[in-house]
């Protein structure tokens, strides 16, 4: 028996709109999300989720139905991600510390709604340390980290994504987590 994703994709396949329309606001959000938690870039994010989508409509007819969908298409996401952040060039962003103001970063410049001072500068130094540790991971590592523990998936659902034997994802979350301890174990 087929998946609503599989039958969604070949009633799409011949030219049915409506049903990409349901593909696209079944996914949209998870890979938002995903591609978010890799690239912390909004614009980044939103971008790879529209070249998905592309890409999925452009090769539908290269949709093995044998396979999971969601592997498919996370499979997709994960890639441009892994591409974009291997074409990044050094960007400004808020979670980058000023230049002006040692120790602050361009979140602590916008003004806060209910927090205290200090409770926003704490949870914005953390925060702001996390991701630096998380941005230094290599590609490899950072892809299996965010399907791992961001988007939940399955030691078998991401190397199915990233078309890798279970045991090479087993040994990178390892590495993964292994690097980011390092990394946070005298700052945290």
């Amino acid at each position: 028996m087929k998946s609503v994703e599989a039958r969604l994709a070949q009633l799409a396949l011949k030219g049915d709109q409506r049903a990409f329309s349901e593909i696209v606001d079944m996914y949209q959000d998870k890979l938002y999300h995903m591609a978010y938690r890799m690239l912390y870039n909004r614009q980044e994010a939103e971008d790879v989720v529209q070249d998905t989508f592309l890409r999925v409509y452009n090769n539908l007819e290269r949709y093995d139905d044998t396979m999971k969908f969601s592997t498919w298409i996370y499979r997709i996401a994960t890639n441009l991600c892994i591409d974009r952040l291997r074409k990044r060039k050094p960007v400004y962003s808020l979670d980058a510390e000023s230049n002006d103001h040692e120790g602050l970063d361009g979140y602590a410049m916008i003004p806060s709604d209910d927090r205290t001072p200090e409770s926003e500068l704490l949870l914005s130094d953390t925060q702001r340390i996390i991701h630096q540790a998380i941005d230094t991971l290599p590609a490899k590592y950072k892809s299996v980290m965010v399907l791992r523990y961001l988007q939940e998936l399955s030691l078998q659902e991401i190397g199915e994504v990233l078309d890798m034997p279970v045991t090479t994802v087993k040994t990178r979350v390892h590495r993964g987590r292994e690097f980011l301890r390092k990394k946070l174990e005298h700052k945290l």
